[in-house]
């Protein structure tokens, strides 16, 4: 595999294409990839709607399916790729998963908990803290973003 960034921007266009999946299914578009070494272990879209259920969000799906693929919860020396900052609910799965490294294209300003609204990985509620990197694929996911609900208003 590539060096760091040309990896991590191979990870998020898998991501990206999981969101794009999700939001063909009427689902906020974000996706996620769990990758261990050079592996991809779990992908995964947004399906809070489809799966009737508010905790169906794309990192939380991810999450799952990597523990289940690992047979573990911990997923040590795992990276998280998502296409948009990752909200309280999320990041405290991430922590306790203890993924060691997270890298998210989007900012949330609104509900993002890695600093866009707050930033639970600079409080003291954890332990466990990933490595927190923005920058692939930004542009993409915010597009996909902005499309979507922009349709949604028509």
């Amino acid at each position: 595999m590539p060096r760091t960034f040309n990896r991590d921007r191979y990870f998020m266009q898998q991501a990206l294409l999981q969101a794009q999946q999700a939001g063909a299914m009427g689902e906020v578009p974000v996706g996620a990839v769990v990758v261990k070494g050079a592996e991809m272990i779990a992908l995964a879209g947004n399906a809070p709607i489809a799966l009737h259920d508010p905790t169906a969000h794309a990192e939380i799906r991810a999450l799952r399916a990597a523990g289940v693929a690992l047979g573990n919860y911990r997923l040590d020396d795992c990276t998280l790729y998502v296409t948009l900052e990752p909200c309280p609910m999320c990041m405290a799965a991430i922590s306790h998963a203890r993924i060691a490294r997270v890298v998210y294209a989007a900012p949330d300003v609104r509900a993002g908990a890695c600093g866009g609204a707050l930033d639970l990985n600079r409080a003291d509620w954890h332990h466990f803290k990933p490595i927190i990197d923005t920058g692939p694929c930004e542009a993409e996911a915010a597009a996909l973003l902005q499309t979507f609900f922009q349709m949604r208003v028509c």
